[in-house]
């Protein structure tokens, strides 16, 4: 989810990272799922990168 909408954003990950104030590393082990965050950073991301709800809910189920 945020890797496709940082792309659509036309986003590089230094520059989505700074944006939410993380580093980009962070911001990569997010995008493979191999991290958690956050309530206040996944605000953040999705914030700046406008999710729809719908795209949120089905990336929490999992």
């Amino acid at each position: 989810m945020i890797y496709e909408n940082r792309i659509k954003k036309k986003l590089t990950q230094e520059q989505l990272a700074e944006k939410v104030d993380i580093s980009w590393r962070h911001l990569q082990r997010l995008e493979y799922n191999e991290d958690r965050t956050t309530v206040k950073t996944l605000k953040k991301l999705i914030k700046v990168l406008e999710i729809p709800d719908n795209e949120i809910l089905e990336y929490l189920k999992k």
